[in-house]
């Protein structure tokens, strides 16, 4: 009796200490964030630098009305409960707004409601706007043990509703905060808007798509303004690096002293991407020359569509002759 006594005790003991072990875990936030033991704040700074230039995007590259450039960058550093934006999902209507439009005041308050109504926002960045298509911009964010993802978006300009950006990057690592992370970036689209090129007009997608990246096939159209169909992968279109604030012995942040500089021309290895020459169909036959009962010559013509660019495919020859016999010879 006693022996069964002492196991029923034993048992109840497991069981109220598997009781609070399961009830603590519930109480944990869900998700990559969850196990961040580093120290409670960390500081960055954040580098994008834009790669977009004539010689890695050569087909369609805006050179006016308006040139390429880069509208300015806004983010926020936030929890798992709290998504900016995800690929193969619905953009909301502020990232619409900002895909589209460059406006991001509609972004702004669901960031802000998502932070007061779920507590899942730490604090919100941005970052000056780049003139040029080649260029870079920065500033500071901070990240919290309980916030330690990273998410933004910077619009392509001109474009119907493409950006550049990141999604929930964890800058922890267990017991310890990244000191320098790069992340190559490669162009989405927002699916809100059904243009193809960079300079379409207005064209609601109705109903609304998903956010899907933009490869070198894919959309699988001609028009696009990043179809490739002969190289495998689009070249980055941008870079974004971000550097941990070192602290000196006072606990003052040590400003980062090999940040590169700020500057409309980025000094870089530049991806040459070759665009073959595109021409259109032939016209129809003109009339036929020549003197009557000999052989006369007709022609037909073509333009070229696109002129090509870092060793692509070279024009081929825009007329064309074949011999006929004259009509209306009396």
């Amino acid at each position: 009796m006693e022996n069964l006594m002492f196991v029923y005790r034993s048992c109840k003991v497991i069981w109220t200490l598997l009781i609070t072990i399961l009830g603590y875990a519930s109480s944990l936030p869900v998700g990559d964030d969850s196990i961040c033991t580093a120290e409670e704040l960390a500081k960055y700074s954040i580098i994008f630098t834009g790669k977009w230039s004539q010689t890695a995007f050569p087909k369609q590259y805006p050179l006016y009305r308006p040139p390429a450039q880069w509208s300015s960058m806004l983010g926020v550093t936030h929890s798992s409960d709290y998504s900016m934006w995800k690929k193969n999902e619905y953009a909301s209507n502020g990232v619409r707004d900002f895909a589209e439009k460059g406006e991001a005041w509609v972004l702004m308050k669901e960031i802000e409601e998502a932070g007061e109504k779920i507590q899942s926002v730490h604090g919100i960045f941005s970052a000056p706007a780049i003139s040029s298509g080649t260029g870079q911009t920065s500033t500071e964010l901070e990240v919290h043990s309980r916030h330690p993802l990273v998410s933004f978006v910077v619009r392509i300009v001109p474009s119907p509703d493409w950006f550049v950006g990141i999604d929930s990057l964890n800058l922890c690592e267990g017991d310890h905060w990244m000191e320098e992370v790069s992340v190559d970036l490669f162009p989405y689209d927002a699916g809100t808007d059904s243009g193809f090129t960079f300079s379409s007009p207005n064209f609601a997608t109705i109903p609304q798509d998903t956010v899907t990246e933009i490869t070198c096939s894919s959309p699988s159209h001609p028009a696009n303004s990043f179809y490739y169909p002969k190289l495998k992968i689009l070249p980055p279109i941008a870079q974004v690096t971000m550097v941990k604030i070192k602290k000196n012995q006072l606990g003052l942040p040590v400003p980062y002293l090999n940040l590169p500089a700020k500057s409309n021309e980025v000094i870089d290895s530049v991806s040459e991407t070759p665009l073959d020459c595109e021409v259109s169909q032939w016209s129809s036959w003109g009339l036929c020359r020549g003197v009557c009962r000999k052989t006369g010559t007709k022609i037909r013509t073509r333009f070229v569509l696109l002129q090509p660019a870092n060793n692509g495919m070279p024009c081929p020859n825009l007329d064309e002759e074949t011999g006929c016999e004259p009509e209306n010879c009396v």
